[in-house]
C-alpha cells in the first residue's frame, strides 16, 4: 500500500457501505426500525460519521449514554429524536430541554419533574435483570398516574445475555411485557432488543430495534448472523532498522531478537487504543505487504515495533492493524482476543488522536 493521501501517522477507515448493510440487516431479520446507538463516539467509529451515514436508512432516532454525545449530534445537524440512556438528575433537564434531548427515567420523582417542565416526551426503563437502573419490572405500580401522561413516549429494559440461549433473554421479555400491562398507560414505544436479540427474529422486536456493535462489524455471537467488516486500523512505518541476535527493543528490554533481522517501527500506540501488553502471548501480528509481522515489546504510547524479518519494508509503508491487506485479514475478533478484551472494547478504545475515514 502506498499509502498516498492518508494520514501521516496512523488512522481508522470506515467502510459506510457495509455500515449501512448491517443497519438493512438488522432492520430485514427484525422487521421493525431502527433506533441505532451511537454512544461512546458510535463504539470507536464516529458518531457524526455514522449517523449520517444512517440517516438515508430513515431510524425513528439515535441512542447515546450522554448529554454531550447528543449536543454533538444536534451541531452536525441531525434533526431526529435522541434518546439519552444514561440515568439523569433532575439538575440537568435544562440541558436536555436545550439540545432537544429525551431522557430515559426510572423513578416517580424524576418523571414528575420532567413532566412540570412541559409535555416533552421521555422513556421509561424498567429492570428485569440487569440489576443496574430503571424501575423494577415488579415494582412498577408505584409509577402510578405519574406515567399517564402523553408525555410518556416510551418504554425499554436491557437484556444482559441476549446472545445465549439459556432462556433468561425470554424471561426478561416475558417481566418486561407484565410491567408493560400494569402500567397506568402504554407509551407508544417498546424497545428491548439490542443486537445480539435482534438477529434472534421479531419476537424481540416490538416497535424499535436498538443496534449497537453489529452496525460496527462486531459479531455479538458466534451462532448468529456476521456483520460485514465495517473498520480497519492503519499505521505508518515511521523507522526500519537492523537489530542484531541478542539485542533488544523497547521498554524493559522486553524482547530479545533470536536472530539478525529488521524492526519497524510504526506510528501507533497505546494511547491510540493499542494494548501495552499486546505482544505477551506471542501470537499478536499486523499485516504488512500482505505478509504478517509479529509485535514484538512492549508497546509503547505513540508507537509499535514489529518485527519484519526478511520481507522489504520502507518508511512510509502501511500496516494494517485490523482490516485486509493483499487479500489477508485480520478480523477485530482475531485482534481483540490478542488484546485479552472484547471487540467492544478494542472499538470504543481507539483513541481520538485516529482520524475517522470514510471509505
Amino acid at each position: 500500500m502506498s499509502g498516498k493521501g492518508q494520514p501521516p501517522r496512523a488512522w481508522v477507515e470506515v467502510a459506510v457501505d457495509a455500515l449501512i448493510d448491517n443497519a438493512r440487516t438488522i432492520a430485514r431479520v427484525s422487521g421493525t426500525r431502527l433506533l441505532p446507538v451511537v454512544k461512546a463516539n458510535a463504539y470507536g467509529v464516529g458518531a457524526v460519521l455514522a449517523s449520517t451515514a444512517l440517516e438515508q436508512l430513515d431510524p425513528w432516532g439515535y441512542g447515546v449514554a450522554t448529554i454531550e454525545e447528543g449536543a454533538e449530534l444536534r451541531a452536525a445537524g441531525i434533526t431526529r429524536p435522541i434518546l439519552v440512556f444514561m440515568p439523569t438528575r433532575a439538575q440537568l433537564f435544562a440541558e436536555y430541554e436545550r439540545h432537544r434531548l429525551t431522557p430515559a427515567l426510572g423513578d416517580v420523582g424524576s418523571i414528575l419533574e420532567w413532566t412540570t417542565r412541559g409535555d416533552r416526551p421521555f422513556h421509561v426503563e424498567i429492570d428485569t435483570g440487569m440489576g443496574r437502573a430503571g424501575v423494577r419490572w415488579d415494582e412498577v405500580d408505584e409509577l402510578g398516574e405519574a406515567v399517564d401522561t402523553p408525555a410518556f413516549e416510551g418504554c425499554y429494559t436491557h437484556f444482559h445475555s441476549a446472545d445465549r440461549t439459556d432462556g433468561t433473554a425470554e424471561e426478561q421479555l416475558e417481566r418486561f411485557q407484565a410491567a408493560v400491562r400494569s402500567l397506568a398507560r402504554r407509551p407508544t414505544l417498546l424497545h428491548v432488543a439490542n443486537s445480539a436479540a435482534a438477529l434472534r427474529g421479531k419476537q424481540f422486536a416490538f416497535d424499535l430495534v436498538r443496534p449497537g456493535i453489529f452496525l460496527y462489524g462486531g459479531a455479538p455471537a458466534e451462532r448468529l448472523m456476521r456483520p460485514r467488516p465495517v473498520v480497519s486500523v492503519r499505521a505508518r512505518v515511521l523507522s526500519v532498522r537492523r537489530i542484531r541476535k541478542g539485542e533488544n527493543v523497547s521498554y524493559g528490554a522486553s524482547w530479545i531478537a533470536p536472530r539478525d533481522t529488521v524492526v519497524a517501527t510504526l506510528g501507533i500506540g497505546y494511547a491510540d487504543g493499542m494494548r501495552r501488553g499486546v505482544a505477551a502471548g506471542g501470537k499478536a501480528h499486523v499485516l504488512l505487504r500482505g505478509q504478517r509481522c509479529p509485535i514484538v515489546g512492549l508497546v509503547q504510547m505513540d508507537l509499535t515495533i514489529v518485527d519484519t524479518g526478511t520481507l522489504e519494508v520502507q518508511v512510509g509503508d502501511v500496516a494494517t492493524i485490523v482490516g485486509e491487506d493483499t487479500k489477508q485479514q485480520i478480523t477485530l475478533e482475531e485482534f481483540s482476543a490478542w488484546s485479552g478484551e472484547i471487540v467492544h472494547e478494542f472499538l470504543t478504545g481507539l483513541g481520538s488522536r485516529l482520524p475517522r475515514v470514510a471509505v
